[in-house]
């Protein structure tokens, strides 16, 4: 049988998979609370767009709700929901979209941060999965119009990391690892929650310092001090990881034992370090690159800051690991959402 999707939140990350998925012919369903997004999409369909020209393609005749129009689902309960909202939204839009999953339905995290815990909590934990999506940047520029900002990870780099809760492989994982395959390189976890705190970590050192300058991912990296602080706050959330007792998977290319050092100002590890993260010069869209944090900055919306290095700055204290940097960072998004700063290279200095 062909297998119901719904895609709740079909941003920048939810269109950009819910798109690819109807575009290999799958019965998928977004729902969105941006009403001119999902009148967009109805109307001339989902345009994606990637860095190479075979990416870039129009999804026509895909079903788009409104948030109002969920119960018409009743008649077609879905097996597979993709929850790709933010992390603060994770609550509503679970129990939003419980009531209309089939017999053998469930909810997977598409998403940043750690939120199967609270998905959990409202469908189940048999009914939780977790993908986890790594170095990947997508937009949402316009209505019914994402582009992806990096080149597909490929055999060089794992984008789709995709598992239980529990840890063992199933064959539901399995599955949706060849649908992934569709998309970018994707394999089955058995570490799903390492994995969740490596890109957590991962996202700490990115998403904040672009919200907080204003420049771009790769301008961010070419500054010694920002990236140095960068360094620290993934160094420090390395740390807290480890005394959670997390698997912890490379961030960014670099072993996690090695950014923890690195931050803790190891010469050899920062050297090593620096060498990697700093950008390559091979990406065409580099100068409009920026994570969602950033993208959330400018378009005046809340950030996930606190479910970010607020987290990880949370978790230090109760660990007894100190997370200096992350809890500064966390303050300086937080008085730029409220309005009180703005975005400027010299909050980092």
């Amino acid at each position: 049988m062909t297998k119901r999707i719904a895609i709740v939140g079909a941003g920048a990350l939810g269109g950009y998979i819910g798109g690819n998925l109807a575009h290999q012919g799958r019965d998928v369903t977004l729902l969105d609370p941006w009403p001119e997004h999902v009148e967009a999409i109805r109307a001339r369909g989902l345009e994606l767009d990637g860095v190479t020209p075979e990416e870039k393609f129009t999804v026509k005749n895909l079903k788009a709700l409104h948030l109002t129009e969920a119960q018409s689902l009743a008649r077609s309960p879905v097996d597979i929901a993709f929850v790709a909202v933010k992390s603060y939204d994770t609550a509503w839009a679970t129990a939003l979209i419980k009531p209309y999953l089939s017999a053998q339905g469930f909810v997977v995290s598409l998403q940043n941060c750690l939120n199967e815990e609270t998905i959990a909590g409202i469908v189940g934990w048999g009914r939780t999965v977790g993908v986890v999506a790594s170095l990947i940047s997508v937009d949402l520029y316009e209505p019914g119009r994402v582009r992806r900002t990096v080149a597909k990870g490929g055999d060089k780099h794992t984008v789709f990391r995709i598992g239980e809760p529990h840890g063992r492989i199933s064959a539901r994982v399995e599955e949706l690892v060849e649908w992934f395959r569709g998309i970018d390189s994707a394999k089955a976890t058995s570490n799903l929650w390492g994995e969740r705190w490596s890109k957590l970590v991962q996202n700490s050192m990115g998403n904040p310092v672009t919200a907080a300058t204003g420049l771009t991912s790769g301008d961010c990296m070419r500054d010694e001090t920002i990236r140095r602080f960068a360094i620290k706050i993934a160094g420090e959330g390395v740390r807290v990881g480890q005394a959670l007792g997390f698997e912890l998977e490379k961030i960014r290319g670099v072993e996690p034992e090695k950014m923890a050092r690195a931050g803790e100002g190891d010469r050899e590890a920062l050297a090593q370090t620096e060498a990697q993260l700093m950008p390559k010069g091979d990406n065409p869209r580099a100068s409009i690159q920026r994570p969602s944090m950033a993208q959330d900055i400018l378009k005046g919306r809340r950030t996930e800051i606190d479910a970010m290095n607020g987290y990880i700055a949370r978790k230090g204290a109760e660990t007894g690991v100190k997370a200096d940097a992350n809890a500064k960072i966390a303050g300086i998004v937080t008085r730029i959402e409220r309005g009180e700063l703005k975005p400027s290279p010299s909050l980092l200095q």
